[in-house]
């Protein structure tokens, strides 16, 4: 298994705590992965570091003040369950967003096993309703996404849960650079690239101030 010495300064747990709750999620992934496409079979040896490890790259990218977490088409639950089983015991709770039902199944257990302060919204993001969730609907800090669309479409989907302090921090791959001139067409925002650790052509992308033009 992976270092997670990068990252345990981060966890609100022991990371002995922390490293067997990962273990038991990459192990349900693989389990449902059998019959459910979760993530891709040729990933599956390298569970840990593709995804895992890639999920906790997040972690250094939040500010003490990141409480209220959005993460839109979870899938196999990529980036949020990683990073809700680091952060569980403190403040964080999370809120996924996936319209597939077996998926949406797949990622309740891993809460519910798991006891992890998080809960899915069984739908797609123009289905979301505000009053389902604590607080409203411009009222998360971070919204994460990865491997769900090219940005231009994202940026379309996650704008409406965007408040004056939301950043969206976002997984993308050797194509973001022109991802992200194509979505200044439509849109404004400030972003910082971040190179990913686990990925050589990845990078994360810390969206902030995002607003559409006004000739859009």
């Amino acid at each position: 298994m992976g270092d997670l010495a990068p990252y345990s300064g981060r966890f609100v747990r022991p990371e002995a705590t922390v490293r067997r709750d990962l273990e038991s999620f990459a192990a349900l992934l693989k389990k449902w992965n059998a019959v459910q496409n979760l993530v891709s079979r040729e990933t599956e040896n390298a569970l840990w570091s593709r995804h895992v490890l890639d999920s906790l790259q997040v972690l250094p990218l939040l500010r003490p003040v990141d409480e209220r977490f959005l993460d839109v088409g979870s899938g196999g639950g990529l980036p949020a369950l990683p990073l809700a089983i680091a952060l569980n015991g403190g403040r964080a709770s999370f809120t996924l967003v996936e319209p597939i039902g077996k998926k949406v199944a797949f990622l309740r257990q891993v809460i519910r096993e798991l006891g992890l302060a998080a809960e899915v919204h069984a739908g797609r993001t123009d289905s979301f309703d505000s009053r389902e969730t604590p607080g409203d609907r411009v009222g998360f800090n971070v919204i994460t996404s990865r491997a769900l669309a090219a940005l231009p479409l994202l940026l379309e989907l996650i704008h409406p849960f965007f408040g004056p302090e939301t950043r969206a921090i976002l997984h993308k791959g050797k194509d973001h650079a022109v991802e992200v001139e194509e979505s200044r067409l439509a849109w404004e925002f400030d972003v910082v690239i971040v190179k990913s650790a686990t990925d050589e052509a990845g990078v994360l992308l810390e969206i902030s101030n995002l607003r559409r033009k006004s000739n859009s």
